[in-house]
């Protein structure tokens, strides 16, 4: 029979040879039983998060993971600010001009914008515990909630965001989809030039290549990408060229 200290040690093993984890400056906890590891506490980054997770789940005896990582927000928020920023950039979206969207406030449904309409309805619901953004609803494509999940994570607060949105039309993973969805989110972001940047997906590995100015500039890029749901490693090969 393993013993839950022989799991717990091989993977913690594992986490220490990971650099992008960096479990000296952001401890996490290891719990194992009936084959569950559970994995705890705050963790520098998305990269951190997703490579942690990835690593506990590796070992023959794990056959599920309970997620308790928390991503370090980059600024101190309250839910509800948390909540308002991430139904005011969903209902500002250009992608989300035909979707209703709703906050869920002390358990009570509000209006941000529109009523879901009956049968194939466009509506996000946000919630917001602990700093946890709470996607759920519908939408028409993987890519529209790829999208969603990415502006939860970009507002300042947020420390995990659980994405629950249904997908009405075909959800199976298209990895020319996913090239177009995470270009998408670079061109969002200021601190990228997307034509500057190639990028190539293959089974959840994202590959960017390319130059670019700074090292801000590379770091963002990565980010974005890790960002992105259903991206699982990013090899940074873009060259800083300033």
């Amino acid at each position: 029979m393993i013993r839950a200290d022989e799991v717990i040690g091989t993977i913690r093993a594992a986490l220490e040879r990971e650099p992008r984890v960096n479990l000296h400056g952001h401890p996490i906890e290891l719990d194992f039983a009936d084959g569950v590891v559970t994995v705890a506490g705050e963790v520098g980054g998305i990269a951190a998060k997703k490579l942690a997770l990835r690593i506990a789940a590796t070992p023959a005896p794990v056959t599920g993971i309970v997620d308790r990582l928390r991503v370090e927000p980059s600024e101190q928020m309250e839910d509800g600010a948390i909540r308002d920023h991430v139904c005011n950039v969903l209902a500002s979206e250009p992608a989300f001009m035909q979707y209703a969207v709703q906050a869920i406030v002390k358990q009570d449904l509000e209006e941000v914008r529109g009523t879901a309409q009956r049968g194939l309805e466009r509506v996000i619901e946000v919630e917001v515990n602990d700093g946890v953004v709470i996607l759920n609803g519908r939408a028409e494509s993987i890519s529209h909630k790829r999208l969603a999940g990415v502006l939860a994570w970009w507002v300042p607060g947020s420390r995990d965001v659980v994405n629950g949105i249904e997908v009405w039309s075909d959800p199976d993973e298209n990895e020319d989809e996913l090239v177009d969805l995470i270009r998408i989110v670079l061109e969002k972001d200021p601190l990228v030039n997307a034509a500057q940047v190639s990028i190539h997906s293959k089974e959840g590995v994202v590959t960017l290549d390319g130059a670019v100015p700074t090292p801000n500039n590379k770091r963002a890029a990565e980010s974005d990408a890790w960002y992105v749901l259903g991206v699982n490693e990013v090899v940074n090969n873009l060259v800083v060229t300033g």
